[in-house]
């Protein structure tokens, strides 16, 4: 009977091991941003939820759907960072895109809206804009030149 059972050998002797390595090495490297990626999927969950938390669901009923789908595809964009770093980080500029349509949108999307909403806008825009920059600053920092 022949033996079937998995082995586990040295990777060592694989052909391509000295490009798997240096690959390895790479998407380590390009790990500068892990830290905002935390803080950009809880500004995420925070503008979709604010609604409820602010209680403006009746005053500005149409910013509540708004800011619910800018606040899931915020955490989208930091799972996305999280998962695929290397092919997200160009997307570091949408999210500073997506952060000032946050600053605007109160005016534009709701009905006269209080200082208690806008304030809580501007404030997710602001932070949506810093953390897109450090996330854009990272990745063209860490890009390889050629």
């Amino acid at each position: 009977m022949a033996n079937v059972s998995p082995t586990r050998g040295d990777i060592g002797s694989h052909p391509d091991v000295s490009e798997m390595r240096a690959r390895y090495a790479r998407m380590l490297g390009g790990r500068d941003v892990a830290l905002v990626d935390g803080p950009v999927f809880l500004l995420g969950l925070y503008c979709a939820v604010s609604p409820w938390i602010l209680h403006y669901t009746t005053s500005q009923p149409a910013l509540v759907p708004h800011n619910l789908i800018v606040g899931i595809a915020i955490g989208l964009l930091a799972l996305g960072f999280t998962r695929a770093p290397e092919r997200m980080y160009g997307l570091s500029w949408a999210f500073c895109a997506v952060g000032v349509w946050m600053i605007v949108s109160a005016w534009i999307v709701g009905d006269s809206p209080d200082a208690g909403v806008v304030l809580n806008n501007v404030i997710i825009g602001a932070l949506a804009v810093i953390l897109g920059l450090m996330c854009a600053g990272t990745a063209a920092k860490s890009a390889p030149r050629t």
